[in-house]
C-alpha cells in the first residue's frame, strides 16, 4: 500500500514509513492511504456473526501488504486483542458499541495497542530507541502508555494539560515507570498537541532522535480503530430482523468527537464496505466542525473545558483528513452534525439512564442525546424547512442524504461509547445520584504514586527537556 500527504499529494511512502514518522516533517501533512480496498463480498454479505480478530485480519491485510507478512499480521493482532468490542441492544432500535473493556477502559486501546506491536515490529532491528510523543486530552495518554510500557526500543513521553482531565485518568497517566513518562502541561489539549508537532518539524531536534506520533495523526493507530465499526455494523446487520424486525435496516453510527480520528476510522470502514450508511458528528462545546458543517468556514480556536473532556479539542487534526476524503457537499450528504453544552451532558446521562437503565459516561451520552433528538423528530423538522441555530446546542441545519430513512423508520443507531463510566465518577454521580462500579483494574491504579513531571507551555523549555532526558 502506497501512503500519502494530506498537504502534498505527490508524496508516496510506504506503511513503515507512515507509521515511524508518525507524520511528515516536511510539511507537516498527516499520511493517508491512496485507497481503502474493499473487503470481499463473502464477509460483507455474510448472515453469521463476524468473528472480531479475524474482521480486523482482512482489514489490516491491504494496509501491510508486502511489509508484514499474514501470519505475523495475525500474531499482532491476537496480541493486540485478548479483549473486543460488545453490541449492546439498550431499546428496540437503539445498540450500545461498548469500547472499554481493554485495560485502560478507553476506546484508545483499540488503537493504541495494534499500532504499539507494529512499531515493534518495524523497529526490530534498530539499535537506538524510537521516541514517541504524544499528546492526550484524557484517554489517548494511558492507552498508549500502556500499550508501550516495557516495549524494547521505544521510549513514550506524554503530555497532558495539568487540572484538566478526571483524577482518574490522571492517576492512569501519571504514574507510569521505565520508558513511559507524562509530562503536565500548564495549557489546554491543544497546547500540547502545538508543542508535539512543533517538535516534529523541528529539524534539530529530529536530527538527533527519531521522533514518532502515538496521537491519531499517526495512521497505524487509526486504522485499527476501523475495525470494531466494521464488526459491529456487520453484527448489527446480522441481528437486525430477530433485534427490531428490520431486514434491511439503515445503520448510523454516532460518533463523540474531539480530535475527530475515531470518526475518521468510522469514514475508512464504511470505504472498505462496512454496511454503515451515515454518521453522526457528536460533540461538546468545542464546536469547529459542526460550526465548518454550519457555514463552510474551518475556523480553529482555543479549546474549552467541559465534562466530556477527550472532546476537549478546538483545532482537530483530522480535519486534514476528513477534507483530503471528501468535499464539504459530500460531509454534509454524509454526516449529522450535532453538539452539548455541559448542562445538556449532565441531562442526557440522566435521559440515558431513566429512559434504558444504562450508565453512560459523559462522551457517550452526547452522542446518546444526539441520537434521540434525531429519531424524535429532530431531523424531521430540519427535513420541513426549519433551520436551527448552529450557536445554539443541537442539530446543524444540513440535511444529510440518509434523513428519509430515519423519519421513515427504517433506521437502527449504534452509540459508541468510548470510556467506562466509572472514568468520571463525580460527573455521572452529578446525573444519575449514584457512583457508576469502578472495575478492578482502575481501582487498582488509584493507588500508585504520582510521577508526572511539570512542563511550562513553551517550546523551547519542552525542547531543551527532550534534549536533556531522551
Amino acid at each position: 500500500m502506497i501512503y500519502t500527504d494530506t498537504r502534498d499529494s505527490s508524496v508516496k511512502v510506504d506503511f513503515k514509513t507512515a507509521v515511524l514518522n508518525g507524520m511528515n516533517s516536511k510539511t507537516g501533512g498527516l499520511y493517508i492511504p491512496v485507497e481503502f480496498p474493499r473487503l470481499d463480498e463473502s464477509i460483507l454479505k455474510s448472515n453469521s456473526e463476524p468473528s472480531f480478530r479475524s474482521v480486523a485480519l482482512e482489514m489490516a491485510k491491504p494496509y501491510c501488504k508486502g511489509e508484514i507478512p499474514d501470519d505475523d499480521l495475525d500474531a499482532i493482532i491476537q496480541d493486540a486483542y485478548p479483549f473486543i468490542s460488545k453490541l449492546n441492544q439498550i431499546d428496540p432500535i437503539t445498540y450500545i458499541l461498548e469500547l472499554f473493556h481493554g485495560p485502560t477502559c478507553a476506546f484508545k486501546d483499540f488503537g493504541a495497542r495494534f499500532m504499539a506491536r507494529v512499531m515493534s515490529y518495524f523497529n526490530r532491528e534498530n539499535s537506538d530507541n524510537l521516541h514517541i510523543l504524544v499528546a492526550t486530552s484524557g484517554d489517548t495518554g494511558s492507552a498508549v502508555g500502556s500499550a508501550f510500557h516495557n516495549v524494547p526500543g521505544i521510549d513514550v513521553t506524554i503530555l497532558y494539560p495539568e487540572g484538566k482531565i478526571s483524577p482518574l485518568q490522571e492517576k492512569q497517566l501519571s504514574t507510569f515507570t521505565g520508558n513511559v513518562r507524562a509530562l503536565k502541561v500548564k495549557g489546554t489539549f491543544d497546547d500540547c498537541q502545538k508543542l508535539v508537532k512543533t517538535a516534529f518539524v523541528d529539524e534539530d531536534l529530529r536530527s538527533k532522535f527519531r521522533l514518532s506520533s502515538a496521537n491519531s495523526i499517526n495512521i497505524s493507530r487509526l486504522l485499527p480503530q476501523g475495525f470494531y465499526y466494521m464488526y459491529a455494523s456487520l453484527l448489527a446487520k446480522a441481528k437486525s430482523y430477530i433485534s427490531n424486525k428490520l431486514e434491511d435496516p439503515a445503520i448510523i453510527v454516532t460518533v463523540p468527537s474531539g480530535n475527530f480520528g475515531n470518526l475518521t476510522s468510522g469514514l475508512i470502514a464504511q470505504k472498505m464496505g462496512a454496511p454503515i450508511t451515515g454518521f453522526v458528528a457528536a460533540t461538546n462545546s468545542n464546536r469547529t466542525i459542526p460550526d465548518w458543517i454550519a457555514t463552510g468556514k474551518y475556523e480553529a480556536r482555543p479549546s474549552v473545558e467541559t465534562y466530556a473532556n477527550a472532546m476537549d479539542v478546538g483545532a482537530p487534526s483530522n480535519y486534514e483528513r476528513i477534507a483530503a476524503m471528501y468535499s464539504l457537499e459530500e460531509v454534509r450528504k454524509l454526516f449529522a452534525s450535532y453538539w452539548l453544552d455541559n448542562d445538556g451532558i449532565i441531562e442526557s446521562i440522566k435521559d440515558c439512564h431513566t429512559k434504558t437503565g444504562y450508565i453512560i459516561d459523559p462522551h457517550g451520552a452526547v452522542a446518546w442525546k444526539a441520537w434521540d433528538d434525531i429519531r424524535s423528530g429532530c431531523l424531521e423538522k430540519l427535513m420541513g424547512g426549519l433551520k436551527g441555530d448552529y450557536t445554539k446546542p443541537g442539530l446543524t441545519a444540513n440535511v444529510p442524504d440518509w434523513a428519509k430513512e430515519v423519519v421513515n423508520k427504517n433506521a437502527v443507531g449504534i452509540i459508541l461509547e468510548t470510556a467506562d463510566p466509572a472514568k468520571f465518577g463525580a460527573t455521572v454521580k452529578q446525573a444519575i445520584g449514584k457512583d457508576p462500579i469502578i472495575p478492578d483494574r482502575l481501582q487498582k491504579v488509584m493507588q500508585l504514586p504520582d510521577k508526572a513531571i511539570p512542563m511550562e507551555n513553551n517550546y523551547e523549555t519542552f525542547k531543551q527537556w527532550l534534549m536533556e532526558n531522551l
